[in-house]
């Protein structure tokens, strides 16, 4: 079964993208899944940021998800789970379940994640590249999600956990404002 990747920085569409292939699904008799991993604590379910929503299962590890009833297996937030993980979908998809994926493709510092790269290396059918708005020069060509530590672009030491206490915040930026080492 093919494998569906909708990948790019924070703020491109990536979860509506998602919603929009699962939504109509809920008026057939093809079973389905969606999940999301529990470090995702911004949100209870799958949401877009222009209010659009539809519910997930939180899950700490892609293992954890039992595929035997469905037929479709929707995952947001991949760049949550560990690389291991991609072992999991790989099985998935030899069980003949077409597994659809968003999030993140590279990290604070601009580096594709692990599990993405994983991800392509199983051969993607299909891969959807979005972009966002940079939020410093306003050009719609926003591919990395620069973080902030209290306004001050972040480059190395990123805390595995980031405390939701303000000191940290996030922008879309293309390449001629992503700030690097």
């Amino acid at each position: 079964m093919p494998l569906t990747l909708i990948l790019g920085p924070m703020k491109s569409g990536k979860s509506l993208e998602l919603i929009q292939r699962f939504a109509p699904l809920s008026y057939t008799h093809i079973p389905f899944a969606l999940y999301q991993s529990t470090r995702n604590v911004r949100d209870k379910q799958i949401t877009s940021r222009n209010g659009i929503f539809m519910n997930a299962t939180k899950v700490p590890r892609i293992p954890e998800i039992t595929p035997t009833q469905y037929r479709i297996i929707g995952i947001d937030e991949i760049h949550m789970f560990p690389l291991e993980d991609v072992h999991t979908i790989r099985r998935l998809l030899q069980n003949d379940i077409k597994v659809i994926i968003s999030g993140l493709d590279t990290d604070y510092q601009g580096k594709m994640f692990d599990i993405i790269r994983g991800l392509f290396e199983l051969g993607p059918q299909e891969v959807v590249y979005k972009r966002a708005v940079c939020e410093i020069c306003r050009a719609p060509k926003a591919v990395y999600s620069q973080v902030l530590h209290q306004e001050v672009p972040l480059t190395k030491g990123m805390p595995l956990v980031i405390p939701d206490d303000g000191a940290f915040t996030y922008q879309s930026v293309c390449r001629d404002c992503f700030v690097r080492e």
